[in-house]
């Protein structure tokens, strides 16, 4: 056993056991040393890569993920396509408090946890470990937790403390106190769990133990941490939203706070960027699935953006300002993890792109086709299977390194949710329907959090086919606990900010008009130039679909009017009325199927019983609007 740099800190039992009968423990206090740790230089092959792999017993070396180093930073790529994005289906409760997820004894009936655990710890002490220590979320407003893993898996170990941070060991005494742990064993994986994804989580009193059965970050070092965060808000009475934000700065020097919250894939990192333009500078705005027309937007100069949060934002008490009447947050995370499917050339987004070829410290490249010592494009994706690209590269970005980024709290003005949406037309109808642009009343916009769906074409996770729901808030795969405990939580949010302007944003798709994210950029533009103000009764009218709020009569950017076709589908000819109210029930179908369950809870609140029989009764726009508190 070798102990290096052993700080003076009290360890729960388990962890102290761990470390001090391992093989060896490496105690890291800078991300600097797990990029060298990351790639061993004593153990590259002949070609420049480091294999991270495990013996499992009656199969030998199975290899997971090549690692190498590039000019750039790190890149790592996983040998099974399965690993590359992230599996819905891999949150497991073990512990006996509140939970609306899968329990342990009911996923796997035949195997006991805590024999499972102790295999976990015993497994661990057969290794060369590394140990860092980081905060969840923000510093004495989140939860101060420890990291354990295989030293050979430093690369998982540097995407988890780019996200969370990592706290320098001059800085830990013995006055640190975790509250959360994370344990990485990655062969249990083979041994126990058939090679799926799987992620623990166990709320002991008072730490909260999480075990990460693989190596992609996405299920475990982003968004089990973020369950981690989730359920000390649900203690103490906040949320940590699902979202981008983005401070609007306008041509006039007007700012314009829009949070961006939707569903994985929603459109939450693409509102940080700037509109993608044609090789002339117009913005394409759609084109026709049918008769392959395209619509272009002129727009000589777009706002400045400074960007806020990029998925995780703290809303947390102390920054509430009750009598301004809109939410006040911040970021929760210290690096974002970008997906970059939508950059498939070079030129798709200059300033992403510079940032990634030469930033000012290293970065980790996911699912990325580099080769060792070059410099990895983040439009270079790797393929799944020959000419099927991954749906789902990423690059970790450490947020200090973002150009114009905010480092304070941020009040926001627009709320905006977004929905991934296929084509719709009278032929086949779809939930399609969106406009460019719905205004919601609160109580529709808390519904929408409570529907949540997970959208056409998800290329962030592995796709379980139809239209389904990412849950409560849109966290919900990510949350431990009760939904209606998040939702009491969101409504309690939205009922004290009645000052901000609720708005529904679609990417993808309007009818038929296939638009990638030049909806949501097109908006974003509009609403900043025209201010956060509620929208005055004669500038909208109800949308033919109660669920969609009201529409815009009309949309002037720039000087440039669009198209009713994108205000209201039901004007597109290859839609219609019937092809739009099909697409409707199909809407409404799936968002009753998601309320309903919540009037089976007794201590839903009140007013949020109120919504949903509403809802689900057939109310109109006005009748949600009366529902306001």
């Amino acid at each position: 056993m070798a102990v290096i740099s052993m700080p003076k800190v009290s360890l729960s039992r388990s962890a102290e056991m761990v470390l001090e009968e391992a093989k060896s423990v490496t105690f890291v206090g800078s991300v600097e040393e797990l990029v060298k740790l990351a790639v061993p230089a004593d153990q590259i092959d002949p070609n420049g890569y480091f294999t991270v792999g495990y013996d499992v017993p009656g199969r030998g070396f199975v290899p997971e993920m090549n690692v190498c180093r590039v000019r750039n930073g790190i890149s790592g790529n996983y040998f099974e396509s399965y690993m590359r994005r992230r599996d819905p289906e891999c949150m497991i409760i073990a512990d006996d408090r509140p939970t609306g997820k899968a329990k342990w004894e009911q996923r796997y009936p035949d195997m006991e946890w805590e024999d499972v655990r102790q295999e976990t710890f015993a497994w661990l002490k057969t290794q060369d470990l590394a140990c860092f220590f980081f905060h969840a979320g923000l510093e004495g407003k989140g939860t101060d937790a420890v990291a354990i893993c295989p030293a050979n898996a430093a690369v998982f170990a540097l995407g988890l403390a780019m996200l969370q941070g990592i706290i320098p060991l001059d800085q830990i005494d013995e006055n640190f106190h975790h509250e959360a742990i994370v344990y990485v064993a990655p062969p249990l994986r083979h041994t126990h769990f058939d090679g799926k994804q799987v992620v623990v989580h166990n709320r002991r009193e008072p730490l909260h133990e999480l075990f990460s059965y693989n190596l992609y970050p996405g299920p475990s070092a982003k968004k089990g941490v973020y369950g981690v965060l989730l359920n000390r808000g649900e203690q103490e009475g906040w949320i940590t939203a699902h979202c981008s934000t983005v401070q609007v700065i306008t041509p006039y020097d007007n700012i314009c706070t829009i949070m961006h919250e939707g569903a994985s894939g929603g459109g939450k990192s693409e509102m940080l960027e700037m509109a993608h333009r044609e090789a002339d500078g117009r913005i394409r705005l759609g084109t026709n699935v049918i008769s392959g027309e395209t619509r272009h937007l002129v727009l000589p100069r777009g706002c400045d953006l400074h960007p806020v949060t990029d998925d995780m934002a703290m809303c947390h008490p102390d920054y509430q300002k009750p009598e301004v009447g809109k939410l006040t947050l911040f970021d929760a995370e210290n690096s974002w993890f970008l997906r970059v499917n939508h950059i498939s050339a070079y030129g798709t987004d200059p300033q992403l792109e510079a940032m990634t070829i030469s930033p000012p410290s290293p970065l980790l490249f996911l699912n990325i086709d580099t080769a060792p010592g070059a410099t990895a494009l983040i439009w270079e994706h790797i393929e799944d299977e020959p000419g099927v690209p991954c749906p789902n590269p990423r690059v970790i970005v450490p947020r200090k390194d973002y150009p114009n980024i905010v480092t304070e709290p941020v009040t926001v003005d627009v709320l905006s949710f977004g929905v991934r949406t296929p084509p719709c037309t009278r032929e086949n109808p779809s939930y399609g329907i969106l406009g460019m642009l719905n205004i919601l009343p609160a109580p529709l916009a808390w519904l929408w959090r409570l529907a949540a769906p997970r959208g056409y074409a998800n290329p962030s996770i592995v796709d379980t086919g139809g239209m389904t729901s990412e849950g409560v808030g849109s966290y919900w795969p990510f949350a431990t606990g009760r939904a209606v405990d998040q939702a009491n939580l969101l409504l309690d949010q939205f009922t004290k900010t009645g000052d901000t302007l609720f708005v529904l944003l679609p990417n993808q798709h309007i009818g038929c008009w296939e638009t990638s994210f030049a909806p949501q950029w097109i908006v974003r533009e509009y609403l900043a130039r025209r201010g956060s103000a509620l929208f005055p009764p004669d500038r909208i009218s109800p949308a033919r679909c109660p669920l969609l709020g009201y529409a815009p009569n009309n949309l002037l950017v720039e000087g440039t009017e669009i198209s009713g076709w994108f205000l209201r589908v039901e004007t597109q000819p290859e839609v219609g009325e019937d092809g739009y109210d099909a697409g409707a029930l199909i809407l409404e179908d799936f968002f009753y199927k998601q309320i309903q369950p919540f009037l089976d809870e007794e201590d839903l609140h009140p007013l949020g019983r109120k919504i949903i029989e509403a809802c689900l009764d057939g109310a109109s726009v006005q009748q949600f609007e009366e529902l306001k508190a």
